[in-house]
């Protein structure tokens, strides 16, 4: 009773007088007795990861994935499937939606050299290296090795191993995977999306876009995906949203796209003043932006993107699951200065600054959390990670296993992150309804854990509001919620009130706060930020300096287990910006913080019975981000 009271939200609501006049209207004058009855609006969210590698992925078939996206489609669903390794996995709650989207440059290449197809193998450079792949072992890995070196220079091994776009090779393996997801998809029960990446490497810096179709196979088959390699391709995102107009202007369809992985950008994913090539940016940018991409991926198993340390000093939880020196682009160190143009907070802040001076705000996004797993496997939880890929699936050794090197940087096995999942607001559990609500940006990130958060923005919550336990009719009725504009300021009203509210994941950790991160625009046109404790958990106050302490830690390292001997099931307040000033522009998000509970080390460590490298983190704090909620000074 308690989930469903605390997380319905209403919409335009149209009752009906009950016919007896019952007691039960007495909350309800005039109206039928359910609060419920005819509602037209989401009542809870929906999980899914918009971001999911199979072995059609050439990065992902390189390093041994076997699975293709007909069983990446099953796991989601909760069946029983095989791992690329030979484990039989099983979610243990299914997801909601999922979108495969593999890499749209030489998609299916390592299908076809595992099936020793034809057009591999009647070439003598194809079957040299089908024949490695086949034989396994060292030979297979350098092979593969082989054919990722020659991919990453832009060369080709030979014309055979490759999948070219345009071509009838690369239109069978499009028209496989609008199949699978085809099957895939149950209106109602499990969405299925159709989907791909988009992998833009400029001078190896990081400008991936997951492209997410709302359309079915009829619309989403007529054009083949983009891709990268010129001259069909362009690795200018510029061209992929040219490409995205044509694609509907053509179909009638309806796609969309999501950036992420920011903090391998080297400072180019949130341009500030010019964009990656050295041109300005422009009306013309600012605004395809704001067009085509309304989410930001900020959360996955490459770091955490919501914020940084060097960027937010003041921010006690900034530096959450840092992936900051993985670097593609081994010529030009990671540097301080990079980081604003790479992280979703400061990306929000400068979208403020552009708006100011270009009339629109391009990075005005929503945010959502995905996996970017390349083992088909989309698995978000500590206790269930299943690596970045097929070689750090569950083993002994993976906490130590080298997943990269960028020049001196290495990256090891420990520092992959169990993140994340996309939590959408969404009326019904079908591709129209999700896409929607992406789209509005009523969508939010969590690190992996289900907890349920509410965001609502407006200028007369109260209280009252808070405690009905039905706190979404207000909810909607007097504001708007997460990924929304706040309404123009009424006359006699000095503040933005702010409902939000967050109920555990009911098999995670209790809660031990929830934050409001704002960003605004100062009289200067610079811009500045604050963290604000706004509810917490627990018998504890702020001390002289506004610090709240911390929950504490209930974790047994040893045992991988955790107490919910402290934090909060539910938190819930109404909050009023101390500090609001009309003539600034601001955003608003949440920011929900779990108690501490293991890390997918720990998990690790005790299952396989090992010692941790000292230095490996053994607990975490699970986390989700709202969509902003924006402020415009009226005129």
């Amino acid at each position: 009773l308690a989930l469903s009271t605390f997380l319905v939200s209403p919409g335009a609501l149209a009752f009906e007088p009950a016919p007896d006049g019952s007691s039960l209207n007495k909350a309800f004058p005039g109206k039928s007795y359910s609060p419920y009855a005819e509602r037209g609006f989401p009542s809870r969210p929906l999980w899914g990861d918009t971001h999911l590698h199979t072995s059609t992925s050439f990065d992902a078939g390189a390093f041994g994935n076997r699975l293709d996206a007909r069983a990446a489609y099953r796991f989601a669903k909760g069946q029983q499937v095989e791992s690329s390794t030979g484990s039989k996995v099983r979610l243990s709650r299914p997801l909601d939606f999922l979108v495969v989207a593999d890499h749209s440059d030489n998609m299916g290449l390592f299908d076809l050299i595992y099936a020793q197809d034809r057009a591999i193998t009647s070439d003598p450079e194809g079957k040299r290296i089908a024949d490695m792949v086949a034989a396994g072992g060292d030979e297979g890995v350098a092979a593969s090795l082989e054919l990722i070196d020659a991919f990453s220079r832009g060369e080709e091994i030979s014309p055979a191993l490759a999948v070219p776009a345009g071509s009838k090779l690369f239109r069978t393996v499009w028209d496989r995977q609008i199949a699978a997801a085809e099957e895939a998809n149950d209106p109602g029960n499990f969405t299925a999306f159709i989907g791909y990446e988009w992998t833009s490497l400029i001078n190896g810096n990081n400008m991936h876009r997951v492209v997410m179709y709302r359309d079915g196979g009829d619309r989403a088959g007529r054009m083949d995906p983009y891709t990268t390699a010129p001259p069909v391709g362009s690795p200018d995102p510029r061209d992929l949203w040219r490409w995205m107009e044509t694609y509907e202007k053509q179909t009638n369809g309806d796609v969309l796209a999501i950036a992420h992985n920011g903090n391998l950008a080297n400072g180019i994913m949130f341009p500030e003043d010019a964009q990656w090539n050295g041109t300005a940016l422009d009306e013309a940018y600012v605004t395809a932006r704001s067009t085509w991409e309304p989410a930001y991926e900020a959360t996955q198993i490459k770091g955490d993107g919501e914020a940084h340390p060097f960027l937010s000093p003041n921010d006690e939880f900034a530096d959450y699951e840092t992936w900051d020196k993985g670097n593609l682009n081994l010529s030009e160190p990671k540097t301080n200065d990079m980081l604003k143009g790479e992280y979703a907070r400061e990306a929000l802040k400068t979208g403020l600054k552009l708006e100011q001076s270009l009339g629109t705000n391009p990075y005005k996004f929503g945010m959502i959390g995905s996996t970017d797993s390349h083992t088909s496997l989309a698995t978000a939880q500590e206790d269930n990670f299943y690596g970045k890929h097929s070689g750090t699936e569950p083993n002994a050794e993976r906490a130590e296993h080298v997943v990269g090197q960028f020049g001196d940087e290495v990256i090891l096995g420990w520092e992959q992150v169990a993140s994340g999942l996309a939590a959408v607001w969404a009326a019904d559990n079908t591709r129209d309804a999700i896409f929607d609500a992406i789209e509005r940006k009523e969508i939010y990130a969590t690190t992996g854990s289900r907890m349920g958060v509410r965001f609502f923005g407006g200028w007369e919550y109260t209280d009252e509001d808070i405690s009905s336990r039905t706190p979404a009719f207000a909810g909607y009725e007097k504001g708007v919620p997460m990924g929304s504009d706040l309404a123009a300021r009424p006359e006699g009203a000095s503040a933005p009130t702010f409902m939000v509210y967050a109920l555990k994941d009911p098999i995670g950790g209790n809660l031990d706060r929830i934050q409001i991160v704002k960003g605004w625009l100062n009289a200067d046109g610079e811009t500045e930020e604050m963290v604000f404790d706004v509810v917490w958990s627990d018998d504890r106050q702020p001390d002289a300096n506004g610090k709240l302490p911390a929950v504490g830690n209930t974790v047994d390292v040893e045992r991988a287990n955790f107490t919910n001997t402290i934090g909060a099931a539910e938190l819930s307040t109404v909050w009023t910006d101390p500090a609001f000033d009309p003539a600034q522009k601001a955003f608003y998000y949440a920011r929900v913080i779990e108690i501490p509970t293991p890390r997918w080390t720990t998990y690790d460590a005790f299952r396989y019975g090992v010692d941790l490298p000292q230095d490996v983190p053994t607990t975490t704090q699970e986390r989700a981000y709202t969509s902003p909620i924006w402020y415009t000074p009226q005129g």
